[in-house]
């Protein structure tokens, strides 16, 4: 398994980033990224330190860990000087956080992060047709989630990425311990989204093309 969204207690979740990945190593998962929220307040704090445990764990155990960051909540004008600030902090993988149904997401926050050249558009809600073609054209992948609430708009996301040719990744937005999926229920999830039951294998090699662009193959 893959994992290209998660949360350690450098936002909000619950698990140091080495206690997080030594448990997904436990699960046999080949990759995961550490994508802690952030806006302009915290980016210079968080980045930096996801770096440099990223460094420090992948010489000592064998899952691939990929810095990254989720910027959040982060007003649309505001997305491309701050996806271009933590790349330059070090952020290797930057996910937005996507108009989801569940939360007062900005409007024009996925088109934001399309045009500012993200990696990932998480959890993006009822995405308009419009902006799914042009996910397909930049290359930016479209996340599939395992979130409860976000994962509501899966089905519509799934079906506007099959027309539009889109590449979707499945992820979990872990933020505890009970959060990270096991293959058999990765497999319900895409099944749940409308995805073929063999769909799991394309979307994992989805994440492993992303993972070999941003210079972190495994």
């Amino acid at each position: 398994m893959i994992d290209l969204h998660t949360h350690t207690f450098f936002s909000d979740g619950v698990l140091i980033p080495s206690e997080l990945v030594r448990r997904l190593e436990a699960i046999d998962y080949d990759a995961v990224a550490l994508t802690d929220h952030a806006d302009s307040s915290n980016l210079d704090f968080i980045v930096p330190r996801i770096v440099q445990v990223a460094e420090d764990l992948n010489h000592a155990q064998k899952v691939k860990v990929v810095p990254g960051i989720e910027l959040t909540h982060v007003p649309p004008s505001l997305i491309e000087p701050l996806v271009k600030r933590a790349r330059e902090l070090g952020a290797r993988l930057v996910v937005i956080h996507g108009e989801t149904i569940v939360e007062p997401v900005a409007p024009g926050t996925n088109r934001a992060g399309l045009e500012a050249g993200a990696d990932i558009i998480a959890h993006p809600g009822l995405i308009t047709e419009g902006d799914v073609k042009l996910a397909t054209e930049k290359g930016v992948c479209l996340e599939i989630t395992s979130r409860r609430g976000h994962s509501l708009s899966n089905g519509h996301v799934a079906g506007l990425a099959s027309k539009c040719g889109a590449r979707l990744v499945l992820n979990s937005d872990a933020h505890a311990p009970g959060d990270f999926m096991t293959d058999a229920f990765a497999q319900k999830v895409i099944q749940g989204a409308g995805i073929p039951s063999d769909g799991l294998n394309l979307l994992l090699s989805n994440a492993r093309e992303l993972l070999e662009k941003i210079g972190c193959s495994l």
